[in-house]
């Protein structure tokens, strides 16, 4: 277990914020999650779990407890002539975990590639990419409730999930803390190529595989997002809004180039950063805080951002986008503090 006070969170969020934490624990595995979990202190003080704070915007330094897991590995839970089951520590960077699928020819995560964050985290939000989500390939996953500090294993099912959202997220549940998860690949992948500039990108391809997948992927995510190492961001700050088919005739009236997705009955997903773009926010700077010139959705730290800064710059957009095509856009990113 490691535990430091006056914690820097530097290097734990992608916005690269220099905000501290009161106290830092990192835990190994399960029995020392149960230790802290069952600490005095620690039920006394705030606490927040994070993975890499891939998806955390601090407003403030964190006056509480910061704590991350260290649980890591990929192993083989079960497997039949059609799928295999793997069992992913919570702490497990996703990308790593797609790499490993498509280099044992596992299919139904490909589409996911280096989509940033931890593995426990990635179940928690319900990523997703160009047609996939974690949720077609979760099988079950194991959390311990904060409260009870029992453990419990979730199905499917019982997740919850949605759009970016899951049981996890529901602030009106007990709070869990994911430890591991249980995915589902298939041994005789196929491919979902259908969304988007994928379909495009692949067109020119002499063999379609998992490989071929997961390299135009990462291609375009490339091309198209900032590398957090290098301009600090948190990925696409906003959701895709999801809104009446009747809602979206009306705008396409007035709006005919106005690009959607299918969301289900009677429900049209537009694309929130093509709303943005139209609003003028491309490719500009308000201060330290910018939107990223080749994708609107992506706010980016142009070097001396503070939070309270990015957040102000958010709800600026959000308000242009509301008072122009009347929708309203809602932020991905968490706000802490």
């Amino acid at each position: 277990m490691r535990i430091e006070e006056n914690y820097s969170l530097e290097k734990h969020n992608t916005f690269h914020l220099p905000v501290k934490t009161r106290w830092f624990m990192e835990y190994t595995d399960e029995e020392e999650l149960g230790r802290i979990l069952r600490d005095e202190y620690f039920q006394e003080c705030l606490s927040l779990h994070i993975g890499c704070g891939s998806n955390l915007l601090f407003i403030n330094d964190f006056n509480g407890i910061v704590l991350h897991s260290a649980i890591k590995g990929i192993s083989v839970e079960k497997e039949t002539d059609e799928h295999i089951w793997l069992r992913v520590g919570a702490a497990e960077k996703w990308d790593d975990v797609v790499a490993h699928a498509v280099a044992n020819g596992w299919g139904g995560i490909e589409n996911l590639s280096l989509i940033p964050g931890e593995a426990g985290a990635a179940a928690i939000q319900n990523i997703g990419a160009y047609g996939a989500e974690i949720k077609d390939v979760i099988d079950s996953v194991e959390a311990y409730n904060q409260l009870t500090f029992e453990k419990r294993i979730f199905t499917n099912e019982e997740c919850q999930y949605g759009y970016r959202s899951s049981f996890f997220k529901n602030e009106h549940n007990d709070p869990y803390i994911v430890t591991y998860i249980l995915i589902r690949l298939d041994k005789r992948p196929a491919l979902s190529i259908n969304y988007g500039n994928l379909k495009e990108a692949l067109a020119g391809c002499p063999e379609l595989t998992l490989d071929a997948v997961r390299r135009t992927v990462i291609a375009i995510r490339e091309e198209k997002l900032p590398d957090p190492e290098k301009l600090g961001n948190a990925g696409s700050f906003f959701m895709n809004p999801v809104i009446s088919a009747a809602q979206f005739g009306k705008l396409k009236e007035q709006y005919p180039a106005i690009p959607s997705y299918p969301a289900g009955e009677g429900k049209v997903k537009v694309p929130a950063g093509w709303l943005i773009e139209q609003c003028g926010f491309k490719g500009k700077s308000h201060g330290q805080v910018g939107v990223y010139e080749k994708q609107a959705l992506v706010l980016v730290n142009l070097g001396e951002a503070r939070g309270h800064e990015i957040a102000l710059v958010a709800e600026s957009i959000r308000t242009a986008v509301k008072d122009r095509f009347g929708i309203e856009i809602m932020p991905e990113v968490k706000y802490v503090g």
